[in-house]
């Protein structure tokens, strides 16, 4: 079953004297593109989190959240980032002077600035700490991707609303084509029939003449590839994997055969009903951005 791109999902854990939170929220992207923010003591973790995220979605643009904050302050070690906290000295001593300010710098000043500081627990066993998260993020992942598949299920009924108009649309038309083609010949004997006045009609040109009009408005071969597009369209709603490509691409045949049977039709309402197609086609079209 198809799944959104959009989707959201929170956990939290203390374990091992940490708590940490994994927050992950997504929405749509023609490609995979995830972004991770770990704290500074952690940033190792952040390959590990984006390779855990890829094996398990396939396109989005994804945003990751994660915290570990120390509650036992065992072993727990402060580091200061010494060139980060003269480089913001100096730029704030730059401004003060300009901008007629008392330069009243103190080391509470530099507290303001969380970055500057991480705290690290000493030994602390990385891979430990990567069970840890990754048993954390399995929670928030369960609550994230059963959000996509609730609102790709909702997608899935608007998908196959909108083309069921289209198949309506579509036997309507190949209904009209043949009474097209009688309303034509009608109208051609009539204005024949005006012009020659009694001289005589030769039925054989009056049917040659419905024959070549019939064959360049004839759009049989265009509902029938319609008709297929609309039922692949439908196989692949039902597979298991990702078809969100699958489908914007089969949506371009489908809009080439409305052109094709619009540039063909020469009556008003089969008009209509080709606009009905296209509008149809649009909006599926929307909703299959948000397919992953």
């Amino acid at each position: 079953m198809i799944q959104s791109m959009t989707g959201y999902g929170r956990a939290s854990q203390v374990l091992d004297g940490k708590e940490i939170t994994f927050e992950i929220k997504s929405v749509n992207h023609r490609f995979f593109e995830c972004s991770v923010r770990a704290p500074r003591a952690y940033g190792y973790l952040e390959d590990r989190v984006r390779a855990y995220v890829k094996g398990q979605i396939s396109r989005g643009k994804i945003d990751v959240n994660l915290s570990i904050v120390l509650l036992e302050g065992a072993n727990a070690r402060v580091e200061a980032n010494r060139e980060l906290a003269a480089a913001y000295v100096n730029e704030l001593r730059s401004l003060s002077e300009p901008l007629g300010l008392r330069d009243d710098l103190s080391l509470s000043t530099l507290l303001q600035f969380p970055d500057l500081f991480h705290v690290r627990q000493e030994g602390e066993d990385e891979e430990q700490v990567w069970l840890l998260v990754r048993q954390t993020a399995e929670q928030a992942m369960a609550q994230f991707m059963g959000m996509r598949r609730a609102e790709g299920a909702r997608l899935r009924e608007d998908l196959l609303e909108n083309l069921g108009q289209i198949e309506g649309c579509r036997c309507q038309i190949a209904e009209r084509s043949p009474q097209i083609t009688a309303q034509y010949r009608q109208r051609l004997f009539a204005r024949m029939s005006d012009v020659l006045g009694q001289a005589g009609i030769e039925e054989q040109r009056l049917l040659t003449e419905a024959a070549i009009f019939a064959d360049k408005t004839a759009v049989d071969e265009e509902t029938v590839r319609l008709s297929s597009h609309i039922a692949q369209f439908r196989e692949i709603l039902e597979r298991e994997e990702p078809v969100g490509r699958n489908l914007d691409f089969l949506l371009q045949e489908f809009n080439r055969e409305a052109n094709t049977i619009g540039s063909k039709v020469q009556d008003v309402q089969a008009a209509r009903i080709v606009v009905e197609i296209k509008s149809a086609i649009e909006r599926i079209r929307e909703q299959v951005q948000n397919v992953e």
